[in-house]
């Protein structure tokens, strides 16, 4: 029997925990989503115009994509010190941001609350990095729906801190930043020494199936219950009461999940697993400089998996090893003698742990960048223009989208998790080809935008969403299958820079130049038989005023919708190209050995 101390310390080392704990942090890291509420209270207070709010987007939107200094501190730190560096950037920014909307402070110049926005902004990175970090590396075997939930959170996190702040019911409306300054702090703080690597490979238990069957089961009711209360609220003036009332709700969807490590280290019988959880974490050995020169020396065997033949494929698994072992001992003989020359090492192969700068050199890793460029780029433009495009198409309503496409993407980022990993484990074949699915689906729903056709806004919606969604499920675990887990933090965060820069292409140049000639045009024609009707007093007063360019009808995203539907269809061929190259590396990882 065990000890009741002695469950305790297992509880806390426990990675179901350690999961549940980054679910939590998770559910108050995205706070760039919250922008859009944000700016018109800081446009109001500061007296902004549109083009300074756009400005200060463009840092929000930077400083949730530069993640650099995040991947190489969680790399060289310990992840509750690169965590607190997180809390304190996102109080720190946005608490300044706070004092200077309240006129607590002085109001520093645009450039200053760019900075401001950016430093408070990026504090999610560390947030995203480390939760991603600790339960990769806890959960190697499950990746695909480890990184899914966990980036499913972080897409509802915007709206869970709305809800909670309609519970607040502040009449002060910067009271919104406040709590965006304070609230993920604080959880951080309270989480950032539980969410960590805990040695999860030694906790795998028969019981893990269904206790992600259990956690799949409360993301889809949250996002059902969340869908549910956002309609409800559009419909219906809801009571202050009732509002609290939804919201506590809302709180005990979120803490259920703890109830998977509680049954796991208080009411389990496998004294096996409890006693492994007791033993300490093997300490990281920390690569020398002797070491190092060590490994350039070592002599890599690898190529007789490559080179050897066919039929000892055929052969059970120990016996295949003894034939693998007597091809080493005759090359190491024959090496000895001088009868062959033996390869260097010079470097990781895929499957092994590369640095960034050694998966920039690599072609896979570059295939993945782009896909998730233009996959993930084309669905941010979207997303971004998704007020733009439903008001062109006649739609009055257009926040029921916004709405809808993040309960969308919330769900592909489960769904990609879920099914990738069902064609990894069950099939041993390349996660990609989960990628070039999801980005088939998008290509079919951006062409559907450009044809506008009745009811076009909520396929829309839904292709583009769940799509967008499944990439940030599958991109990051099959990074961390082809180039390891050792840093993949860095790795990481330089792969989210393909989405804003994805959408700074797709949005900023295209999408953005065509809406506004298409509704220069339309302008015009206004213009022109305006001129044809009215006096010419009037006209000339009407010819000094500046009219805003409004684009209507389905030309306004025609071309450009056609053009992401293309650029879809060339990152599934990025995709399959990366499924030809890396079969061999999956399977080595998940393939079965035969008997």
């Amino acid at each position: 029997m065990v000890d009741v101390g002695s469950r305790v310390h297992g509880f806390l080392r426990n990675r179901w925990l350690v999961f549940v704990a980054a679910m939590w942090m998770q559910s108050c890291a995205g706070v760039g989503y919250l922008f859009g509420s944000l700016s018109p209270v800081i446009k109001s207070s500061l007296g902004y115009n549109q083009r300074q709010v756009a400005g200060l987007g463009v840092a929000k939107d930077l400083g949730d994509s530069v993640g650099f200094l995040a991947g190489t501190l969680c790399a060289l730190l310990p992840l509750w010190a690169a965590l607190l560096v997180g809390a304190a950037q996102n109080l720190v920014g946005y608490g300044w941001v706070w004092l200077a909307v309240t006129r607590r402070v002085p109001v520093p110049p645009l450039w200053a609350m760019c900075i401001l926005i950016f430093i408070g902004n990026n504090g999610e990175t560390y947030f995203n990095t480390a939760a991603l970090v600790s339960c990769v590396q806890n959960f190697p075997k499950s990746r695909g729906p480890i990184v899914g939930i966990l980036k499913g959170f972080a897409g509802l996190s915007g709206a869970i801190l709305t809800q909670i702040y309609a519970m607040i019911n502040s009449p002060d409306d910067a009271a919104l930043i406040f709590m965006v300054a304070v609230g993920p702090t604080m959880v951080v703080i309270a989480l950032m020494f539980i969410v960590r690597p805990v040695g999860g490979h030694r906790q795998i238990r028969p019981s893990d199936g269904t206790s992600f069957t259990f956690v799949y089961s409360v993301c889809l009711l949250l996002a059902a219950y969340l869908m549910g209360v956002m309609l409800l609220e559009d419909l219906v003036d809801l009571s202050q009461s009732m509002t609290v009332l939804l919201t506590i709700i809302l709180i005990i969807f979120l803490l259920v999940p703890i109830v998977i490590p509680v049954l796991l280290s208080f009411f389990s019988d496998d004294d096996d697993t409890l006693y492994a959880l007791l033993l300490p974490s093997p300490r990281k050995e920390e690569p020398s400089a002797s070491t190092s020169s060590e490994e350039q020396q070592e002599v890599i065997l690898s190529e007789l998996e490559d080179e050897k033949p066919r039929d000892v494929d055929l052969l059970s698994a120990s016996e295949r090893q003894k034939r693998i072992a007597a091809l080493q001992a005759r090359l190491f003989q024959a090496a000895a003698v001088g009868a062959v020359r033996v390869k260097r090492r010079k470097g990781p192969r895929r499957g092994e742990d590369f640095t960034l700068m050694q998966a920039l050199i690599k072609a896979d890793f570059w295939l993945l960048f782009f896909s998730l460029l233009l996959g993930s780029g084309s669905g941010l433009t979207v997303i971004d223009n998704l007020g733009q495009m439903s008001q062109s198409l006649g739609y009055d309503e257009t926040h029921i989208f916004v709405s809808m496409i993040s309960i969308w993407n919330f769900l592909g980022r489960i769904g990609g998790g879920y099914f990738s990993e069902i064609i990894v484990k069950d099939y041993a074949y390349p996660r990609a080809i989960a990628l070039a699915i999801a980005q088939v689906l998008m290509a079919i729903g951006h062409f559907n935008f450009a044809m506008a056709w009745p009811g076009t806004m909520y396929i829309g919606t839904l292709l583009v969403g769940i799509g967008y969604g499944a990439h940030w499920a599958i991109v990051p675990a099959a990074a961390s299958e082809l180039f390891g887990v050792k840093y993949f933090g860095a790795l990481y965060n330089f792969l989210t820079v393909a989405n804003p820069a994805g959408s700074l292409v797709f949005s900023g140049i295209i999408a953005s130049g065509i809406y506004d000639a298409e509704a220069a045009k339309q302008a015009q024609q206004r213009h022109n038989s305006t001129l044809l009707a009215m006096p010419a007093r009037v006209v000339s007063m009407i010819s000094e005023a500046a009219p805003s360019l409004k684009c209507e009808g389905a030309i306004c995203f025609f071309l450009s919708s056609l053009i992401m539907s293309g650029f879809c269809i060339i990152a599934v061929i990025l995709s399959l190209i990366l499924v030809y190259r890396t079969k061999i590396v999956y399977t080595n990882l998940y393939g079965k050995p035969r008997t």
